[in-house]
């Protein structure tokens, strides 16, 4: 049976990630000072302005206007007619301390930040143990940023979406259907060279050509036109991209973003222990595929439901792979931060591109399991 799996990413440059990579900057920041900190940061970027807020409870000082228009600046605003400019765009700070009522649950016992459910997935479709899609989506759009910094095509800006369309026959990947990559330019380019040089330093560059054929369709700028851009043409809010941060909609999700939050908050930091576990029951050979859940209480240290699903992949059960997890990992908040050393300015290299997938992060790391 064939079918067909859309996955999407974008640069750093989009307004939602501008966002994510402000607050991942301002968490690191205040890490740097005081690994203890509490941190949840919020960010909206619009035309113009942005706007930082949340809770934060820590003894550092940090200037926060500054690491805002660092981040502006290094991912390439500086004109703010086409999109923002990190010169003169307007800065608004609005923190308060974390909630008394959470902190008490947190302090305690080192129970969990919140509430909820968090997943981690991993698969044999690529060497990273990523699906295709959004890993092939990610590498088009790092590429993308990177033809731009390097002036190797010179009329590019920030902003970008990239949309990988992937057929499968019999849960294999067998072929790239379409791609649809979007790109904003500088005024005065034509279609047919932005095309033509997307095509060529781009796509040419990233995607095997095991998996494009005469039949693969592609939809470069397919507005015609992508000048205004940025916050100037689209708002943009920390947390919004929560699929292009983990599997591209291949896995589940719990709903809970990562960027801007300490490593208290489960939805980050426990996602990431899914993650190390779902790939490493794969990378052990005890799957083909995987997927972790794992279930928290807010104020509670140990989770409340851990189980593993292997899509019938298995060699063993289900139901032992969950309980061997369980006899090994520590699952409790505090066992995460110290098992995957989270209190450390890791963060601004999880912001862009996905969080999973990327060999020198903590989770990414094969172990030995039984």
């Amino acid at each position: 049976m064939k079918r067909l799996f859309t996955s999407e990413s974008v640069t750093s440059g989009h307004p939602d990630k501008l966002c994510d990579y402000i607050s991942d900057s301002i968490l690191d920041a205040y890490l740097e000072q005081d690994p203890l900190a509490r941190v949840a940061v919020e960010t909206v970027a619009s035309k113009g302005e942005i706007y930082v807020t949340g809770e934060i409870t820590s003894t550092a000082m940090i200037d926060i206007e500054s690491i805002v228009r660092d981040v502006v600046k290094e991912v390439g605003y500086d004109n703010e007619k086409l999109d923002m400019d990190y010169r003169t765009c307007k800065i608004i700070v609005n923190l308060s301390k974390q909630s008394l009522d959470i902190a008490m649950g947190v302090d305690r016992d080192y129970g969990a930040g919140d509430q909820g459910t968090v997943y981690g997935y991993a698969t044999l479709e690529t060497k990273e143990y990523m699906p295709l899609p959004i890993s092939i989506a990610h590498k088009l759009a790092k590429r993308l940023e990177e033809v731009r910094k390097k002036n190797i095509i010179e009329y590019l800006r920030p902003d970008g979406k990239v949309q990988v369309t992937v057929e499968y026959e019999e849960s294999l990947p067998i072929r790239i259907d379409n791609i649809i990559l979007s790109t904003q330019h500088k005024e005065g380019i034509s279609l047919d060279r932005i095309k033509e040089d997307i095509k060529g330093h781009v796509i040419a560059q990233v995607i095997p050509k095991e998996y494009l054929d005469s039949n693969t369709k592609y939809y470069i700028n397919p507005t015609g036109r992508f000048v205004i851009g940025g916050p100037l043409g689209d708002s943009g809010l920390t947390g919004r991209k929560i699929i292009v941060d983990t599997y591209g909609g291949y896995a589940r999700h719990g709903g809970g973003a990562f960027s801007g939050k300490d490593a208290t908050k489960v939805d980050r930091s426990a996602s990431y222990m899914a993650r190390l576990i779902a790939k490493n029951i794969v990378a052990n050979g005890y799957a083909k595929k995987c997927e972790v859940s794992i279930s928290y209480a807010i104020g509670i240290k140990e989770p409340v439901a851990v189980y593993v699903d292997t899509f019938s992949t298995g060699i063993i059960s289900d139901e032992s792979l969950s309980q061997k997890v369980q006899e090994k990992f520590d699952l409790t908040p505090k066992g995460i931060i110290d098992f995957l050393d989270l209190q450390k300015p890791i963060y601004r290299k999880t912001t862009n591109y996905g969080h999973f997938g990327k060999e020198d992060l903590a989770w990414e790391k094969i172990l030995k399991l039984w």
